[in-house]
């Protein structure tokens, strides 16, 4: 398998990006192509890589394809590229939503389509690199490129308070990015001055003693940082602005990557950076974690307007994450990035389906909605399909996530699991209140409405087989994060030494070895 294939994973969308742009000068229909080619080559990439490189995940923790030459070698600076079982999730997803984005986009966008496909694929191409990423440098290198593409695609293109929303999620995001900085610069010092070598490389830097004193302050500039882009309470009042503001293809791009970059970066690097800080914050983030579950759930019942209400039940929704990743055990980890995944998927189509409305009737207000099942049927089928995916209903994929996490994080904190569980409810009422007011009750929209075309048939059909697969057949997914998550659980002892799974994991092991005469079997 060559490694290039991995840089070929960001200068495919780059270049696509470019190609559209120039195409757009011509014809606006030839950008829409082009910028199409370059996202569907892009996830057939990482398909390919996934069905090329299932055997050897499932057989070790290790990235299983690697990328790696010096870079800037008098700051240790090297261009690291990686991929193993808990990243190539995240790249399929990305993949997957760059074509979804792209289609979505198709109509919509009129105004200068080749510069909008442009931002949308050097977004996409940042967040691949924020996923493939093992340079503390490189990382964060991309974690800001992906920034300035996603201001214009809201401030150029967004609906009309766009201005105030862009500036106001680049400031979160920008300052938020600076704390990432300094603690990144002083990881780096610190390594130095243990090892006596300047390195940025994420996997030399694992395991750096530090005081805890200096550790705490490290992990809290890593921590602000990814909490801001998850979005986590308090730091989220920028995402419902944004989810508002931005159009169709900027909201999937929004909900469905930018905020898996935050839930990523603390299961890679916050907490396995600094696990003993990380250990000494559990509790707090947890708490917080679970506040987020009920307020984001609260204000989208609030809510009158179709994104906002999306919006906010993202920051219920990534509570649950926090939760799972506060816990860091293997059952509780499992289930975040399941969220995270299913939640990628639902919210992303949810918002597919707010951009299809708004195209149609010019509007997300409930109150001038309402029903819209009698005349478009497919669309409300849809519709409902991903509203109970949302609400985590048995079959669906954020029924798995949010299941796992709670049974993996009960042994840690159930009082924390009880309130919740009461958030799930919360949340629930609120997309159902979704469904009445916009698609049942008596009819406020103009008539004439025309029901799914072709593209949004396949945008949403998809969408729904993939949300019902994640469901109902979790375990390729749990077996190829299962690894990498054990790695991390096993190497931070001073987190979590006592957690049952990976106890029983040890056991198992050791019998078997003592059965075949001291032969290790590798780790499942």
């Amino acid at each position: 398998m060559p490694s290039v294939t991995l840089s070929a994973l960001i200068v495919v969308p780059l270049a696509g990006g470019v190609g559209a742009w120039l195409a757009g000068r011509r014809s606006p229909d030839a950008a829409r192509w082009v910028a199409l080619l370059a996202a569907t080559l892009t996830f057939g990439m990482a398909l390919w890589l996934w069905l090329a490189l299932r055997a050897a995940i499932a057989a070790t923790p290790e990235p299983v394809l690697q990328q790696r030459f010096s870079w800037i070698p008098r700051l240790g600076v090297d261009y690291h590229l990686a991929l193993d079982g808990l990243n190539i999730l995240f790249v399929l997803l990305t993949g997957l939503l760059g074509c979804v984005a792209v289609l979505m986009s198709w109509r919509e966008i009129e105004r200068s389509p080749g510069l909008h496909y442009l931002c949308l694929l050097t977004t996409l191409a940042g967040i691949m690199g924020v996923f493939l990423a093992f340079d503390l440098f490189l990382f964060y290198f991309f974690w800001e490129l992906m920034l300035v593409p996603m201001y214009f695609l809201i401030g150029v293109w967004g609906h009309e308070d766009r201005v105030r929303a862009a500036v106001k999620f680049v400031i979160f995001t920008m300052v938020s990015g600076l704390f990432l900085l300094v603690a990144i610069i002083g990881l780096y010092y610190a390594h130095a001055q243990s090892a006596g070598v300047f390195t940025t490389d994420y996997l030399d830097l694992l395991g750096t003693p530090l005081p805890f004193a200096t550790a705490r302050w490290l992990f809290l500039g890593f921590f602000v940082a990814f909490a801001v882009k998850l979005p986590l309470f308090p730091f989220h009042t920028w995402l419902p602005d944004a989810h508002t503001q931005a159009p169709t293809a900027g909201s999937i791009l929004l909900a469905g990557l930018l905020l898996k970059t935050g839930g990523y970066g603390l299961i890679r690097f916050a907490v396995p950076l600094f696990p003993g800080a990380a250990a000494a914050y559990a509790g707090p983030i947890g708490t917080i974690g679970v506040i987020g579950i009920i307020y984001g759930a609260v204000l989208a019942y609030g809510q009158t307007d179709i994104k906002r209400l999306i919006a906010y039940t993202s920051v219920s929704h990534m509570g649950f994450v926090v939760l799972g990743i506060a816990t860091w055990r293997l059952a509780a980890l499992q289930g975040a990035v399941f969220q995270m995944l299913a939640h990628g998927l639902a919210t992303a189509a949810l918002f597919a389906v707010a951009g299809m409305i708004h195209e149609r009737f010019h509007t997300r207000a409930f109150d001038e909605l309402g029903g819209l099942w009698a005349p478009l049927p497919r669309l409300s089928a849809f519709t409902l399909i991903f509203v109970l995916a949302s609400v985590g209903v048995p079959g669906m994929g954020n029924f798995i996530g949010e299941l796992l996490t709670l049974l993996g994080s009960f042994p840690a904190s159930p009082g924390l699991v009880a309130v919740a569980v009461a958030g799930i409810v919360v949340g629930t009422v609120a997309m159902l209140e979704l469904m009445q007011r916009v698609f049942q009750g008596p009819a406020r929209s103009p008539a004439g409405a025309i029901d799914l075309g072709p593209r949004e048939l396949i945008v949403l059909g998809t969408l729904a087989l993939l949300v019902l697969a994640l469901g109902l057949f979790p375990q390729p997914v749990l077996e190829s994060a299962r690894l990498p998550l054990g790695q991390l659980v096993t190497r931070d002892v001073t987190f979590d030494p006592a957690d049952p799974e990976l106890l029983r994991d040890r056991a198992r092991t050791a019998a078997t070895a003592a059965i075949t005469g001291g032969e290790r079997e590798p780790r499942r």
